[in-house]
């Protein structure tokens, strides 16, 4: 994976738009000392390169009625079948994660349900019949934290 070496200018903008990604390019701008054109092109080439991955509202699933989150681990009993899986996998609007991973899964999600039943018919109707060896579900009661890394901790150039 390229990384990318940034200045001290794009460290700040990043530290500025990651505690509110709606802040005005001017109101950066201003806390830069620079023009709203030159954050606006900064802003730009971050997106180019990868580093910034759009930008979102995020919705609190529990608001909408989605009570139960989970994380499952999954064997598949065709291993080689994993692109194929992750398709099917993105069908399902109610994972919103999938990772591959080390360790004693194949592949390791992230699921949102209304409830435990809903749950369990997640599980068997729509997990089961991609091909899994076996699975392992975890509920989480609920999240201590979640947050981005933060941009303090970034390797992002020399000059900084």
């Amino acid at each position: 994976m390229a990384h990318h070496n940034l200045d001290s200018l794009d460290k700040k903008i990043l530290r500025l738009i990651a505690d509110d990604a709606r802040v005005p390019f001017l109101e950066v701008a201003r806390a830069c000392n620079v023009s709203g054109a030159a954050i606006h092109q900064r802003i730009q080439k971050l997106s180019n390169l990868g580093v910034l991955r759009g930008s979102q509202f995020i919705i609190d699933p529990e608001k909408i009625g989605y009570e139960t989150c989970a994380y499952i681990g999954l064997n598949l009993k065709h291993p080689e079948s994993f692109d194929v899986v992750v398709d099917e996998l993105k069908r399902i609007p109610e994972v919103v994660e999938c990772h591959y991973t080390t360790g004693d899964y194949d592949m390791f999600i992230k699921i949102y349900a209304f409830n435990n039943h809903h749950l369990l018919n997640i599980i068997h109707d729509k997990l089961q019949p991609l091909g899994l060896a076996r699975s392992e579900t975890i509920i989480s009661f609920n999240t201590a934290f979640d947050r981005q890394l933060p941009v303090s901790t970034m390797r992002l150039g020399d000059d900084d």
